[in-house]
């Protein structure tokens, strides 16, 4: 690996601004999430029944406890804006942190594909309920309309997106209760309707298709929480992040069990397990079966703020991730310019044009094959995102034990309740979901897509990239053992020096 030395007129083009508390970030972590509820999550019980979906769920719940802890604590103490990166980089080297940086940029550009996807789904629902508006043969239309207004909300300013954060998981959570109580309060609720999937031969209703399909449930039950992870990618931005993202995490998590278990139950009660496995619209079809086309038309007006929430949130993620990538010269050094708002920009457009394109390859793909691509079209784009989201989940926990023999005397201003036996059992729960993606055929064209994207990457790092590193914070601390933590307190070069004086590569002069 070669260095080269940056300065601080390269650190001045790409400035962060410190805008959020714990709130904030709460409400980023929750607008993240939240979209999981109104779409996506339901595709599990098509696979393994409502009783295997809810196994699946608890098991997740377990994970993310032990591994929100475990990022917790190495998110206060390398308080800078590479989460998962910066996190393996410490812990493997500049290999690791890349294989974890990329699965995180995969997860939350396939994310933002999937919640534009649905959104739009949801979007031309109302419209054609209310005005006779329909673009279904041309959807593409409302997905560079979602793309265009997103990355404007997330250029705006840091200051903007916690605020708009905060109040649509406000509106969000507030949308899931009143379903929840119409749907008790209604009579449309139906205990009986959670478990009509037909069984297979010597099956139960509770586990139709038997108990391996459980592992297929598990990529779809991780989206319930998929996003929160992206609380230590706000480490620049946060007032205090030491202390704010930890909390920010615990209470994120509560309210998304809760969110969670309305929907499972509730939603599912409402349609009937059979309906639910297949809706590319759960809680709308919810809506609809307990008050009618034209009413629910309404409701999903609100239910559409949750999708926007996690547009919102997880553009953020995406950005800042490729941001801290580039920064560092992992990516492209461009990727990481930020404009006179001080929100990466660059990279905000580059992933938005991503995951435009491949949505725009899948709807080909599916008109070509509507009974094969087509009838699945949605679930390849959310696999996707959630192959590289449990891949970053094992890799961050292989980090938090390595971390903590590695870096015995480093700075940890709070520290993982759960510690070593939390991460090892979150890490072997990830490697559980990735076993159930193997195992399944039907993941197989998310698997490959991924596959050829490390490729490339790889490739490209091992010719070119390694060549010319930047000392960024993240860098910067793990060259130092865990010395340096907060980049805007020491400097955002402050090894420059003493790095190439310990024999390290002789600096180039190239930015």
């Amino acid at each position: 690996m070669k260095y080269t030395q940056a300065g601080a007129e390269y650190f001045d083009k790409r400035r962060l601004r410190r805008s959020a508390g714990v709130w904030g970030l709460w409400g980023l972590a929750v607008a993240a999430v939240i979209s999981g509820d109104f779409s996506g999550w339901n595709f599990g019980i098509d696979f393994a029944g409502f009783g295997g979906m809810l196994i699946a769920f608890a098991i997740l719940v377990v994970m993310y406890y032990g591994m929100i802890f475990s990022i917790g604590e190495m998110a206060a103490a390398m308080p800078h804006t590479g989460g998962a990166y910066s996190f393996a980089r410490s812990a493997m080297g500049p290999w690791g942190g890349l294989v974890t940086g990329l699965a995180e940029t995969v997860e939350y550009v396939a994310t933002t594909g999937v919640i534009v996807f649905f959104s739009a789904q949801y979007a031309n629902g109302i419209t054609t309920e209310l005005l006779g508006f329909d673009l279904s043969a041309n959807m593409w239309i409302w997905w560079l309309v979602l793309y265009i207004a997103f990355i404007g909300l997330n250029a705006a300013g840091a200051a903007i997106s916690f605020r708009f954060a905060i109040v649509v998981s406000i509106i969000s959570i507030g949308i899931l209760v009143v379903f929840g109580v119409m749907a008790l309060v209604s009579g449309a609720f139906s205990w009986d309707a959670l478990w009509n999937i037909e069984p297979d031969p010597g099956q139960s209703a509770f586990l139709p298709h038997g108990v391996l399909p459980i592992l297929f449930a598990l990529p779809f039950a991780v989206w319930f929480f998929l996003g929160i992870e992206e609380l230590p990618l706000a480490a620049e931005e946060s007032h205090n992040p030491t202390k704010d993202i930890p909390r920010a995490g615990f209470w994120a998590r509560g309210t998304l069990i809760v969110t969670g278990l309305i929907v499972l139950f509730l939603n599912t009660g409402v349609l009937g397990a059979e309906a639910t496995g297949v809706s590319l619209e759960p809680l709308l079809d919810g809506f609809r079966a307990i008050v009618g086309d034209g009413v629910a038309a309404v409701l999903a007006l609100f239910a559409l703020v949750g999708l926007f929430a996690s547009l919102q949130g997880i553009m953020f993620a995406y950005g800042r991730n490729m941001y801290s990538l580039s920064r560092a010269g992992y990516y492209p050094k461009w990727l990481s310019l930020t404009g006179k708002r001080q929100t990466p920009w660059v990279a905000l457009v580059v992933g938005a044009v991503i995951g435009f394109v491949a949505l725009v390859v899948l709807d080909l793909l599916a008109r070509v094959d509507a009974e094969g691509v087509g009838a699945v079209a949605g679930a390849i784009i959310l696999n996707i995102a959630v192959w590289g989201a449990v891949l970053a989940y094992f890799l961050q926990m292989v980090s938090f034990i390595l971390l903590r023999r590695k870096f015995p005397n480093a700075k940890r201003p709070y520290k993982s309740p759960w510690g070593l036996p939390g991460a090892y059992v979150a890490g072997g729960i990830a490697a559980l979901v990735f076993v159930g993606f193997a195992i399944n055929p039907t993941f197989q064209p998310a698997i490959i897509a991924i596959l050829i994207v490390y490729v490339v990457i790889l490739i490209g790092f091992a010719v070119w990239g390694r060549h010319r590193l930047v000392l960024s914070p993240e860098e910067e601390y793990a060259l130092s053992g865990g010395e340096h933590g907060d980049p805007q307190q020491e400097g955002y070069d402050a090894m420059a020096e003493e790095v190439f004086e310990e024999g390290a590569q002789e600096p180039s002069n190239e930015v």
